[in-house]
Parts: structure tokens; C-alpha cells; sequence
């Protein structure tokens, strides 16, 4: 049986989730799921997106996967996002 740790937010988790939402972008927050699952479910334009939130600001200074959610990537479309612009343009949003 696979072993499912809980996921802790990061420190970035509220502003982007903050940003979806006042652009417009219905969010469901799937960071306690635990397993490999994305951070985020987001609908936008009627269009479903998972994502994936990482900290730059981490000390090992490169945002990276857990094996988990690695696996998880392999069988899933996920969107890894580090600040609110990234996560914006994940949904074709932000600076034109």
C-alpha cells in the first residue's frame, strides 16, 4: 500500500491562490491530500488545470519535485508555478 505523507503549504501558497481567485479562477485547495496530488485544482473558462506550487525562496535553492509527485506528473497534467504571474499565465492570464 502506498504510503501517503501530508503535504505542507508553502510559504507562496496563499498569495497565488489569492491572485487565481481574484482574477476570476475557481480554486480548490488539494494540498492536504497527500500521495504525489497537486497543491491546486483550479477552473477557468470552463477549463480544468492542476497545479503545482514550489517555493524558490527554499534552501535547496531549486524548486523540486517530490518522487511522488513526480509519479504523480506522469499520469497527470500539472502546471508548476512559483510566484502569482506564473500561476496567472498557467491560465492565459496576467500582463498582455
Amino acid at each position: 500500500m502506498p504510503r501517503f505523507v501530508r503535504n505542507r503549504k508553502d510559504g507562496n501558497h496563499h498569495p497565488i491562490v489569492q491572485a487565481l481567485e481574484a482574477a476570476g479562477v475557481k480554486v480548490r485547495d488539494l494540498s492536504e491530500a497527500g500521495g504525489g496530488t497537486s497543491d491546486l485544482l483550479t477552473l477557468f473558462r470552463g477549463e480544468l488545470r492542476l497545479i503545482e506550487i514550489k517555493n524558490p525562496e527554499k534552501p535547496t535553492h531549486k524548486p523540486r519535485l517530490t518522487k511522488l509527485q513526480e509519479k504523480f506528473r506522469e499520469a497527470w497534467p500539472v502546471h508548476v508555478v512559483t510566484n502569482e504571474q506564473e500561476a496567472l499565465a498557467a491560465h492565459g492570464l496576467g500582463e498582455e
